[in-house]
């Protein structure tokens, strides 16, 4: 039997149905996952994605032809039948299900197996092989439970606001900052946001997800403005003009690369928080035990070294170069935002 997908240097391509998921390059059809920029690129003649996910891919790729679809309903494309599930990434992001003549096929895109509170929880698909990202794909990565880091984050920033310092956290526009947003207490004090995560938020409020009440960062905001506040700022807002209107302040980072010693020392952040929108080691492996899949290919992230651990544990496992970033620690903000 022939493959469902293949893997081309344009994207991963379904001969059956003629189109590609989450291409690199310019295609007739995509099929994308979610909204960050490294899965959902402009110049596709046509786009097909989860209802949660159109309003993010127009507002950053503007008038494009763009057909939605509810989770879990199957949609005939030429010979293959497609269908879109929870991947817990971000809010709408999608595993998506092909199949083809009895074979069953998924692409995982990118996701988590912890529910955030905030994304639809990623559910697993049973399949014959199973695409998977592994941008954590050591166990060094394991994610702070979410009771904890919600706990240290308001710690830091009271005991910040308290010392008359600005808490300013690094977090990517679309999800990270958003799930930060629905962690902290907004009673320690007033709520800062860059305008590329404010734009953002914008477009999920719309969407009916409910978030606190937060303050876009123009000229006139200062820390005298908004003293004790919390900064939500892009990464690359870190160390640059924009951070210094708010004076004395603690700069910290929200990310599964805070797992790794020295990474938050070469950012020169005073606090790293270890959290990610990506499934830590234990989150990879039991999701892909749960596809009950035998065929296993790795995207990006640690790629080489997980896949000889899928192999020791008897999985047929392959690995596969794509043009994929993961959660890019030093990328421009877009990459993962």
């Amino acid at each position: 039997m022939a493959d469902v997908l293949t893997f081309t240097d344009r994207g991963i391509y379904c001969p059956a149905g003629d189109f590609h998921i989450d291409p690199w390059r310019p295609v007739d059809r995509a099929l994308i996952t979610h909204g960050h920029s490294d899965h959902a690129r402009p110049g596709m003649g046509r786009y097909l994605a989860t209802e949660g996910t159109a309003p993010v891919m127009r507002h950053r790729l503007g008038q494009i032809t763009l057909e939605t679809t509810p989770y879990g309903v199957p949609i005939r494309i030429g010979d293959a039948t497609v269908s879109f599930h929870p991947a817990g990434h971000v809010p709408g992001s999608a595993q998506i299900r092909v199949a083809v003549a009895g074979e069953v096929w998924v692409v995982s895109g990118d996701y988590k197996t912890v529910a955030d509170g905030l994304s639809e929880p990623f559910e697993p698909v049973a399949c014959h092989a199973f695409i998977t990202e592994c941008t954590f794909g050591l166990p060094v990565f394991k994610w702070t439970p979410q009771d904890v880091l919600t706990q240290q984050i308001n710690d830091w920033w009271a005991a910040n606001a308290a010392a008359g310092r600005t808490s300013i956290l690094g977090a990517y526009a679309l999800g990270k900052a958003q799930r930060l947003l629905a962690t902290v207490d907004p009673a320690v004090g007033p709520i800062l946001t860059h305008g590329a995560i404010e734009s953002t938020n914008e477009v999920l409020r719309a969407q009916g997800i409910n978030l606190p009440d937060t303050i876009r960062v123009t000229a006139e905001v200062t820390h005298k403005t908004h003293p004790g506040a919390l900064v939500l700022a892009t990464p690359s807002a870190l160390g640059t003009t924009w951070t210094r209107r708010f004076g004395p302040s603690s700069t910290a980072f929200a990310s599964g690369w805070m797992a790794l010693r020295g990474v938050r020392r070469r950012r020169a952040a005073d606090r790293g928080f270890i959290v990610s929108d990506h499934a830590d080691w234990e989150g990879l492996n039991t999701a892909i035990r749960a596809t009950g899949a035998e065929k296993i290919f790795v995207t990006h992230g640690y790629t080489a070294t997980f896949r000889r651990w899928l192999a020791d544990q008897g999985f047929d496992a392959h690995v596969v170069s794509t043009d994929y970033q993961g959660e890019g620690f030093d990328q421009p903000d877009e990459a993962e935002a």
